[in-house]
């Protein structure tokens, strides 16, 4: 099988797997777990930040983030196709009992400026703004990176009008290692950063919120409240501190690899997709006349799991598990399957209102 759904599919290397079995474990809720702890001071110093708190998943990172920067009532703003927004299961009202206001992006990236025009003036009838979040890898944006120079824009308009401002970086790594900035000088402008060791980085569990020591204090109490308090996590946080140490700069072969499959793409008959869009590892492709369930069917059936987006839209998303001769056979396969389809499809139009998963 060649996986492509996502990076949430990769396995642990055989070196994680020993780096996992052989760690040294503790009660992690009682502080005890020295595993974690290293996880933890690892990747707050590589952030630059001053202390981190390991997660189950990048969902309760983001919603515990929420919860420690506002009180019920408040409101959040985000990018109206943003992953805390869209995909995490109505936890901003669910758990914090937050409003969310949304700002329309160009594959989910938004400007000071469009920040700015979007604030309410202080008025009782208005719930009161307390924090921005940005999304870097945007998900839904099909991995479009979020400008540095923009995001520092938007931390000025932040501290303006004392807002707080969170990153979801569930692919944080891969904007990092496209552009060459490093870790710190792309978090710095955040006051908290959620960032992900299971998505391109190939660990099998866990997330990391970022921030201040006094933030990651207030954090431990709500990570608890949400049931994300472990025992003897120190197995699991060896496999995210393998990945962080070792895997990161292999995430420049997903992009080659995502790169080399927009380029095949676009020399397939019936398939639209222009490659500029790719800039990272994640590759939205449209069908101007085949249905995208009805192709993704077909390609599960050829041993190539994508997932469809839309009524005529695919994702594709490179990982450690696909290698570039695995792209050009999924290139075949794809090839094979539009015009064996072709021949039996009435010819359709795109959805007006593609959307980027």
């Amino acid at each position: 099988m060649i996986d492509l759904r996502s990076d949430t599919v990769t396995q642990p290397t055989p070196e994680m797997r020993a780096a996992m079995a052989n760690a040294i474990v503790g009660d992690d809720v009682l502080g005890d777990d020295p595993t974690v702890q290293q996880l933890e001071a690892y990747v707050a110093n590589l952030l630059g930040k001053e202390a981190a708190v390991y997660m189950p998943s990048g969902t309760m990172t983001n919603q515990v983030a929420l919860r420690l920067h506002t009180e019920p009532g408040d409101e959040v703003i985000l990018e109206s196709e943003a992953h805390i927004y869209y995909y995490e299961a109505g936890g901003p009202a669910a758990l914090s009992g937050v409003m969310c206001r949304l700002i329309p992006g160009d594959h989910g990236i938004f400007s000071a400026t469009q920040l700015q025009q979007t604030l309410r003036p202080a008025d009782v009838h208005f719930p009161v703004t307390k924090l921005v979040c940005l999304e870097n890898t945007h998900n839904r944006g099909g991995g479009r990176i979020f400008p540095l120079a923009e995001i520092k824009a938007i931390q000025q308009v932040c501290r303006q009008h004392n807002l707080q401002l969170h990153l979801d970086g569930a692919r944080f790594w891969n904007a990092c290692i496209a552009t060459g900035i490093s870790e710190a000088d792309y978090a710095k402008p955040f006051d908290t950063l959620s960032v992900c060791f299971s998505k391109g980085l190939g660990a099998p569990v866990g997330s990391a919120l970022v921030g201040s020591a006094t933030h990651m204090q207030r954090a431990r109490r709500f990570r608890k409240m949400l049931g994300g308090g472990m025992r003897q996590a120190g197995i699991i946080a060896a496999g995210a501190l393998y990945a962080l140490q070792h895997q990161r700069q292999r995430l420049q072969d997903d992009h080659a690899n995502a790169k080399r499959l927009a380029l095949g793409l676009q020399q397939i008959d019936g398939i639209l997709i222009d490659p500029a869009d790719v800039q990272t590892n994640i590759v939205v492709f449209h069908t101007a006349e085949i249905p995208a369930p009805d192709l993704a069917a077909h390609l599960l059936e050829q041993g190539v799991a994508v997932f469809a987006v839309g009524s005529h839209s695919i994702r594709a998303v490179t990982n450690l598990m696909v290698n570039t001769a695995q792209i050009d056979q999924a290139l075949e396969i794809i090839a094979t399957a539009m015009a064996s389809l072709k021949k039996t499809s009435p010819s359709t139009q795109p959805s007006a209102s593609v959307n980027y998963g």
